[in-house]
C-alpha cells in the first residue's frame, strides 16, 4: 500500500474521514490499520475551532479514538497568528457562538501572546471571520455590508477556515472561506492559516 512508505498520515476530516454526520468506516479501518503497523495518523482540518473543540466534535459524531493520535485544525494556527499580532489586538468576531472557543480555548504555548478585546466593527483594528453567524440560514451575501464597512476602515481579515463550503451530509454549507473570497473580491486584505496554506502544514 501507499501508506507502507511514510511513517506518519495527514488526514483531512470533512469529507474523507466523515460527512459531518457519521463517520465513513473505511477510512476509519485505513487508519486503524495503519496505526496497528505503527504508523501516526494527524487528523488535519479546516475547522476554526482549536484541537479540543474539535477531537468533542468528532467523538459525538462517533470518530473513534483510536484511528488518530494528534489533531492540528485551522483554528490552531489561526489562533498563534492573531495571538502575534496579525490583525491587531481589538478584534471583532464574524461567527456562530459554537465558534468562541476561538478566543477562550487559547494555546498554552503562544509566545509572547498579545492580549486581545474583542470589539465592535466600528473600534477593531482586524476582524476574525469563523464562519457565518447562521450557516443554515445565510449565504455571502447577507455580508456585503458589512465588508464594504471593513473594507472602508482598511481592516484585515483573519480567515480561520480557508473553506469555501461544506456537505453537512446531504446539505451544502457556507464556510469563512466564503467571506473571505468576497472580501477579496472588494480589495479587501486576507490572511489563511489553514489548508492549502503553508502554517498549518508547519504546525501538524
Amino acid at each position: 500500500t501507499v501508506s507502507g512508505r511514510y511513517d506518519a498520515v495527514f488526514c483531512d476530516l470533512w469529507g474523507c474521514l466523515h460527512n459531518g454526520k457519521t463517520p465513513f468506516p473505511a477510512a476509519v479501518a485505513a487508519l486503524r490499520a495503519f496505526r496497528a503497523k505503527g504508523g501516526y495518523v494527524v487528523l488535519l482540518t479546516n475547522s476554526p475551532r482549536p484541537r479540543a473543540s474539535v477531537a468533542a466534535q468528532i467523538a459525538t459524531i462517533g470518530v473513534p479514538d483510536d484511528a488518530w493520535d494528534d489533531i492540528v485544525s485551522s483554528g490552531d494556527a489561526s489562533q498563534y497568528a492573531m495571538l502575534s499580532g496579525a490583525v491587531g489586538d481589538r478584534i471583532h468576531h464574524i461567527g456562530a457562538d459554537k465558534d468562541d472557543t476561538f478566543f477562550t480555548d487559547l494555546p498554552a504555548d503562544a509566545h509572547d501572546p498579545m492580549q486581545i478585546a474583542r470589539v465592535p466593527l466600528k473600534e477593531a483594528t482586524g476582524v476574525v471571520v469563523t464562519g457565518l453567524r447562521d450557516d443554515l440560514t445565510e449565504t455571502p451575501d447577507d455580508y456585503r455590508a458589512t465588508l464594504l464597512m471593513m473594507k472602508a476602515n482598511g481592516l484585515p481579515m483573519l480567515c480561520a477556515n480557508p473553506d469555501l463550503i461544506v456537505d453537512l451530509g446531504e446539505r451544502r454549507l457556507y464556510c469563512a472561506g466564503a467571506l473571505a473570497q468576497a472580501y477579496e473580491a472588494m480589495g479587501g486584505t486576507t490572511l489563511y492559516y489553514g489548508k492549502p496554506h503553508p502554517p498549518i502544514y508547519d504546525l501538524a
